[in-house]
């Protein structure tokens, strides 16, 4: 069996994971150079200034694609590298630098998929209140105005923001990521109720600035689940708990907290009545502003939760038996998730799904024949995308899938600890080196899916 024929394969990354070049250019300050300058945040101390330095050596990484067979690269702009303050002024060496990152893979035919904010968030903001500031839902619409002024004449396809639970819950709800804010759950609604503001304003102006036709979308994650079993009680326990489970300890990983608002025009109601006492106000112009017309969903899936049915708690989680699969990050290997969130988004959001990222971290190591053999990650992409395969066999509206990540880099907290990528990257060289997984990854993309067991 294979894919559809219209089905896309593609790689991701993110710019302050990738790019380096943290201080030339004109490139203003972001979150992130601010954040791995404070001893103990990073693993190692480690930095993205230099990272993958594809901001000096994008065209060998897009030529490398183009020879994977990749189709489509989801990368993200660098709001400081465009605008260096966050509003005003526009840096001509950040134009023009992703001007020629999209040119070079227009050249081989790969399409951009671009993300406007993959987190980092321009210092000069920060200050003024980054996301706990209403008016950055105003300062993310100029980014965007100046982003569709800019590329919307070569890129159809564009994200808003990735990961708002990552972006909001553990950085300003927590101190692993850049800012690193800590603060408390009516702080957290508010910015991410800012979030989501911004995500709608940016869809307005990317639409009404845009150059060309361009489709829109937005790249959350969440909390997902899939079903113990086949039987339709296991099933239904499976798709409410992954839409309805609200509380104040998990509102942040809810599915539908952050989707129900952007494609429904509602929050959903057990949030509201779970987290009534520390909600910020919300108008029905708010609705109307974050429910902007999308064309379609963007998901980050790496796991998830088994759930059965209980006639008690109308749910139950499933307990992970002793010795179950994980990642190098100590995730858990869930690979039917991939067939179940999909139907589950789908059936409520009535959108065609991209993966917009998937794949495994493992502590990769060049071996004495000067290969990467990466066969855990052949197994784990493997395994996820037999089960995505089988959405698409039942017509569940699957449009694509980004492998994270098209080359190991810089891993947030983890620094360069953690390799997620199907390119080997040596930080010391900036030597590339395609990874079996890579080469397994071309096989696959040839036969649009029919290897995949």
């Amino acid at each position: 069996m294979k894919f559809k024929e219209d089905f896309l394969w593609g790689a991701a990354t993110a710019s302050y994971q990738v790019e380096g070049a943290a201080y030339e250019d004109g490139k203003g300050l972001s979150i992130w150079d601010v954040f791995c300058e404070k001893p103990g945040r990073i693993l190692n101390g480690h930095t993205g200034e230099v990272a993958c330095d594809q901001y000096h050596r994008y065209e060998e990484d897009v030529k490398m694609m183009a020879d994977m067979g990749i189709q489509a690269y989801r990368f993200s702009l660098s709001w400081p590298r465009i605008m260096p303050k966050g509003t005003g002024e526009i840096n001509p060496a950040g134009i023009a630098y992703y001007n020629h990152l999209i040119d070079c893979l227009l050249k081989y035919n790969i399409k951009p998929y671009v993300t406007l904010y993959h987190w980092d968030l321009p210092y000069e903001l920060h200050k003024k209140g980054g996301w706990l500031n209403e008016e950055i839902v105003e300062w993310f619409g100029e980014y965007a105005k100046v982003v569709a002024e800019n590329f919307s004449d070569r890129v159809e396809n564009f994200f808003t923001v990735n990961e708002p639970q990552c972006f909001i819950g553990i950085s300003y709800m927590g101190t692993q990521h850049a800012p690193g804010y800590d603060g408390t759950i009516r702080e957290g609604l508010q910015a991410g109720h800012n979030a989501l503001k911004a995500h709608g304003r940016a869809v307005q102006m990317l639409r009404k600035y845009a150059k060309s036709e361009i489709k829109v979308g937005f790249a959350p994650t969440g909390a997902f689940t899939y079903p113990k079993s086949n039987d339709e009680k296991d099933v239904e326990a499976a798709k409410n708990m992954m839409f309805k489970n609200i509380t104040q300890d998990n509102w942040v990983w809810n599915v539908a907290w952050w989707n129900d608002p952007v494609y429904l025009g509602q929050y959903p109601k057990e949030g509201l009545e779970a987290l009534a006492a520390y909600l910020p106000e919300i108008t029905s112009e708010d609705m109307e502003l974050i429910h902007q017309p999308l064309d379609f969903i963007g998901m980050n899936i790496y796991n998830g939760q088994m759930v059965s049915a209980d006639d008690q708690t109308s749910w139950k989680l499933e307990e992970r038996y002793i010795g179950f699969p994980q990642t190098g990050m100590k995730w858990p290997i869930t690979p039917e998730v991939l067939y179940w969130a999909p139907k589950f988004l789908c059936e409520r959001y009535k959108k065609p799904i991209y993966i917009t990222e998937n794949g495994l971290a493992s502590p990769d190591m060049i071996a004495a024949d000067g290969k990467i053999h990466d066969e855990n990650r052949i197994a784990f992409l493997d395994q996820y995308l037999h089960y995505y395969r089988k959405a698409s066999d039942e017509d569940i509206p699957v449009a694509g899938y980004f492998v994270w990540s098209l080359m190991d880099n810089f891993e947030w907290a983890f620094g360069y600890t953690e390799r997620f990528g199907i390119v080997y990257v040596d930080y010391t060289s900036q030597e590339r080196t395609i990874k079996e997984s890579g080469k397994w990854y071309k096989k696959v993309i040839g036969s649009n899916g029919e290897i995949i067991k």
